[in-house]
């Protein structure tokens, strides 16, 4: 593999669409960087070579310890810049500049030509350099902006304030996921989608490529070494859609994350990926996976980190978040307010963990008509990265949304989800502001602690009554609905060793109040027989909110096995 020396998070960051370890240059690790509050950057031709005094360990933010910054204060404007030689093989060859996320809007030279920009900072986006490059020394330059506080962008949990506060914590600005180099033939595939078909034993693709006219795209699978089909197809117009028959049918399910791996090749073009055979269903506002009801024990998780902040400092920091939650006795999470970057998902893959994906809606003024050019593009852009994972159940891009949002934008954001992904469930806005018709699964937030009110409030749903959900985007703004899923509740306070620190109610007085409470407000759910979802407040602490199973440095408050206990009793919903 190449990589620099040491890089951190060395890792090949798409593991669903890999080229091997040949044909990509890690460029995580030191780069030239500038703090531009002035956002003067380009009028003192940072672009063109113009000296940096700072430096940078690339992909953390410069807010986190990580970074080699640390700087937390608000800043509209940094620079990157880095230095370097291609491999002497990769000379003929197309090369793509790749940024996993970067917050928020960026802009790339190669050796001074612009190369493009991006809107958005929560996705992967690239760039073909291969025109602007030369023999030696060759020197990539990113400029980024970050105006959080316009209310025109997704921020997330981001504060808006200079010190963290609630549920609003440290900002992440620019570059904060891998940085890389990708080497393609010149005729090449782009990117792919797998639709399962469980009834039929088959896997049916739809590719899009780069060049490829005429040329034929082979996909071939295998389930642990064994050869279980093939597919081909020729591409026309840059298009290809191929079937591949399967021998034998391993099914995804919870738990068990049965994997197929898949190769497809095209001309000089080769791409290891990987697929899971699963169907998704939503019947009454339930969650039916292969056909069967499966109660959702999510777990809410904002993927913060004390060291990183939005980054992970290395992959077995990602894989240990996941193994907590199912030490605790959940099945999946809500990733919150984030999005989440590839290696997460893929590791969900592997373990069956569900999880449903989220846009960071937060800090985005939906009533603006700036809506639409920071948001839809972006959504669209991670439907695109993220829709081959076995692992996301449903898609949920808002999360309690204000009150005047446009309802236009949220039915426009509805309509382009579902007609790009016929394969998952949709909720239209977590939580507070539905507008009735878009959603499969109507949810709700409630952070009542008292578990005998809490199962008062949920008991008229069992003879057909309703539920205040919160309000409704429209005349009358208060929605009597029937939901199935508490997609927030508990958010229980603890942290008896400290004063300060946020959390939801009054603290419980003993460990014993706490796992008393804890019980009754999920068995109110568990138990309920028109429930088919629950999701608790949350899997970690997060700077000053203090109400995770774990503390931010990720140990156990309580023993795992008693909270194990407790999720895992059969749900009046399950056989």
């Amino acid at each position: 593999m190449l990589y620099t020396p040491n890089a951190p998070r060395p890792e090949f960051p798409r593991p669903q669409f890999d080229r091997g370890d040949a044909n990509w240059l890690n460029l995580n690790g030191p780069w030239e960087y500038q703090t531009d509050r002035g956002l003067t950057g380009e009028q003192r031709n940072y672009q063109n070579g113009a000296p940096f005094s700072e430096t940078i360990t690339v992909p953390f933010c410069r807010e986190s310890e990580l970074s080699g910054i640390g700087d937390k204060d608000f800043c509209e404007g940094v620079w990157y810049r880095k230095t370097l030689t291609l491999p002497a093989d990769w000379a003929g060859k197309r090369v793509l500049f790749h940024i996993g996320a970067c917050d928020y809007y960026t802009k790339v030279w190669v050796n001074g030509q612009y190369m493009g920009d991006h809107i958005g900072g929560y996705v992967a986006f690239s760039f073909d350099i291969t025109k602007a490059l030369k023999e030696g020394e060759n020197t990539i330059t990113v400029g980024v902006t970050d105006h959080l506080r316009t209310g025109n962008q997704p921020g997330g949990k981001q504060s808006m304030l200079y010190h963290s506060y609630g549920c609003s914590y440290t900002r992440t600005t620019g570059i904060w996921q891998t940085t890389w180099l990708e080497c393609v033939p010149t005729d090449y595939i782009a990117s792919t989608k797998y639709y399962p078909d469980i009834e039929r034993g088959k896997l049916v693709i739809e590719a899009l490529t780069i060049g490829g006219e005429g040329m034929t795209l082979t996909a071939k699978a295998t389930y642990e070494g064994k050869d279980m089909g093939v597919g081909t197809t020729v591409v026309h117009g840059g298009k290809a859609l191929v079937e591949v028959p399967l021998d034998e049918l391993h099914l995804w399910e919870v738990g068990n994350g049965r994997l197929y791996d898949l190769t497809l090749t095209m001309g000089e073009d080769t791409v290891d990926s990987y697929f899971g055979m699963r169907k998704i269903e939503c019947r009454d506002g339930f969650f039916y996976l292969n056909g069967k009801a499966v109660f959702q024990r999510l777990v809410l998780d904002q993927g913060f980190y004390p060291d990183g902040i939005y980054t992970a400092s290395s992959l077995s920091e990602l894989e240990a978040d996941i193994d907590r939650s199912l030490a605790m006795g959940f099945n999946g999470a809500r990733l919150h307010q984030k999005v989440f970057e590839p290696l997460f998902l893929s590791l969900c893959d592997k373990k069956g963990y569900i999880v449903w994906g989220e846009h960071a809606n937060w800090d985005l003024d939906i009533s603006r008509e700036a809506a639409y050019q920071n948001f839809l593009p972006e959504w669209c852009e991670i439907m695109v990265r993220d829709f081959n994972h076995p692992a996301i159940i449903g898609w949920c891009p808002l999360n309690e949304t204000q009150m005047n949002q446009n309802p236009h934008f949220v039915k426009l954001l509805a309509a382009i989800t579902r007609q790009y992904d016929t394969t998952r469930m949709y909720i239209d806005a977590s939580g507070w502001a539905h507008i009735e018709g878009l959603t499969d699964i109507m949810d709700l937030h409630d952070y009542e602690q008292d578990p005998a009110k809490f199962a008062a409030k949920l008991a008229p749903l069992t003879e057909g009554g309703t539920y205040n959900v919160h309000w409704h985007a429209g005349p009358h703004h208060v929605m009597e609905a029937k939901p199935t899923f508490v997609s927030e509740y508990g958010g229980i306070r603890w942290a008896p060793k400290e004063d300060a620190g946020w959390g939801y109610g009054q603290a419980p007085m003993s460990e014993e109040e706490f796992i008393s409470r804890f019980k009754g407000l999920t068995e109110a759910i568990l138990f309920h027989p028109k429930m088919g979802a629950l999701c608790y407040t949350q899997l970690t602490d997060v700077e000053q909110e203090v109400n995770g199973l774990y503390t931010y440095d990720r140990v156990a408050k309580f023993d795992p096995a008693i909270m194990h206990a407790v999720l895992t009793q059969k749900a009046a919903i399950e056989e």
